[in-house]
């Protein structure tokens, strides 16, 4: 019987193939703190290649000669098998020279360049976050799943941060340097299941071996009603991508602890965002619960969807929100895909704005004469009988010493400063006193 032989090889740097990335981090792990290795395995001895000699086959028919002709080591395979996501330690952005205390510099190989690497003790603070939006945090992720961002754990994409999972959630979250799975969670607040919104992450950390399972995703939004699935965004092999995946992951899935961002902005349950940009089509539709579907519905609310309410508008997506929705889309002269009852874009942006056609028939609060009849009919530049009905109410109850003459039919600084007045004395203050009639409004200044 041939005997099999036992070499030791140096991955090539540029190569993805998972032996080589296994064996470039085994040697990572294998170096001094000081040095660049990650505490978690200081002291860690370097892993040797097990080959065999031409013939021999071993675990599943690799053997030396499939080495010796590729140079690479054999990659696992199996569904079953954890997720092949080496990955690289915590370090400032690619290309940035790091400050303060804690950080040394690494010589870097024959041909590489230095790299920064953190030797600060485990015990060492956690910056303050930075604050971010939920949207943003998206459209980030979204950037590197466009640009297919290829998977490594030793490059760097343009922006700075590394090319694996964790530096991938560094970037989402705009960190201030690149993470690792064991150092991510310092940054966020634990949370449940059932508070999961986009832009959380789910964090595996497999602290007894680093380099076995350990991954993170960040959550995009349930697919949804039964909540069984959601849609990740991942750095994986072999680039990054947008996927269904079962909650919580493939393998492992049960040790996956769900995390919010310390410095991520308004937007969870039940709180309107303070932010007006468009936040994304995996906030809405079946399954999304979060504070961006009921500032939808309060807006649809105001251009004349009240009556598909029975009660709401809230955080959890229905039945209400999609037929209101469907509804304002029709009555911009839409149809087909584009009145499908799920906000996009433009759907968004006229909504935010105050922009096209109200939804018709009974509008809003109140009933007959007074009642509500959208928004859009109270904006610089609008002329029409409802402004002047607005004045009119206005003075009688007390409320139009701003009036240098009228009132009438169009909108002026006069018309929103008496507005102001009147939602001031109701005791509001912020965007609910902005001299721009509403529902509230309306129905307080009718009644």
């Amino acid at each position: 019987m041939t005997m099999p032989v036992f070499e030791e090889y140096e991955p090539a740097a540029d190569c993805g193939c998972p032996g080589c990335a296994q064996r470039r981090r085994a040697a990572a792990l294998g170096l001094a703190v000081a040095a660049g290795g990650h505490p978690a395995a200081h002291g860690a001895r370097r892993a040797l290649v097990l080959a065999t000699a031409a013939g021999v086959v071993l675990g599943g028919g690799t053997g030396a000669a499939d080495v010796a002709a590729t140079g690479h080591a054999p990659a696992r395979t199996g569904a079953d098998s954890d997720p092949d996501t080496p990955q690289g330690g915590t370090g400032p952005l690619h290309g940035e020279r790091p400050g303060g205390a804690g950080w040394t510099e690494r010589p870097g190989r024959p041909g590489h360049p230095a790299q920064a690497v953190n030797v600060t003790p485990a015990a060492s603070t956690t910056p303050a976050p930075r604050h971010i939006t939920r949207a943003e945090i998206l459209e980030r992720a979204r950037r590197w799943v466009t640009a297919k961002v290829p998977y490594s754990m030793e490059k760097y994409w343009s922006d700075g941060y590394r090319q694996d999972c964790s530096g991938y959630v560094s970037m989402a979250w705009n960190l201030g340097g690149n993470e690792w799975t064991g150092s991510l969670a310092e940054y966020g607040t634990r949370i449940t299941r059932d508070q999961l919104e986009p832009g959380d992450m789910l964090l595996f950390h497999n602290p007894a071996d680093p380099t076995k399972g350990s991954h993170v995703t960040i959550f995009g939004g349930w697919t949804d009603g039964t909540r069984t699935r959601y849609m990740a965004y991942e750095q994986t092999r072999p680039h990054t991508r947008h996927k269904a995946t079962p909650y919580a992951y493939w393998n492992n899935s049960s040790r996956y602890i769900p995390y919010r961002y310390k410095g991520v902005g308004a937007g969870g349950s039940g709180d309107t965002p303070a932010e007006s940009a468009y936040p994304g089509a995996e906030f809405f539709g079946p399954g999304a619960d979060n504070g961006y579907v009921t500032q939808l519905g309060r807006m649809l609310v105001d251009r004349g969807g009240k009556r598909f309410y029975e009660e709401g508008p809230g955080p959890r997506w229905s039945e209400a929100d999609r037929r209101a929705t469907q509804a304002f889309q029709r009555a911009q002269g839409w149809r087909g895909a584009e009145a499908d009852g799920v906000p996009g874009p433009h759907t968004w942006r006229l909504l935010v704005q105050g922009a096209g056609k109200d939804i018709p028939g009974v509008a809003g609060a109140g009933t007959g004469a007074t009642a509500f009849p959208g928004r859009g009919y109270f904006r610089p530049g609008q002329s029409n009988e409802y402004v002047e009905k607005l004045g009119h109410q206005l003075v009688r109850k007390g409320y139009g010493k701003h009036y240098a003459w009228g009132p009438g039919p169009r909108w002026s600084e006069a018309d929103r400063r008496n507005v102001e007045a009147f939602q001031r004395a109701q005791g509001w203050r912020g965007a609910a006193a902005d001299g721009y009639p509403g529902p509230r409004t309306w129905q307080r200044l009718f009644a």
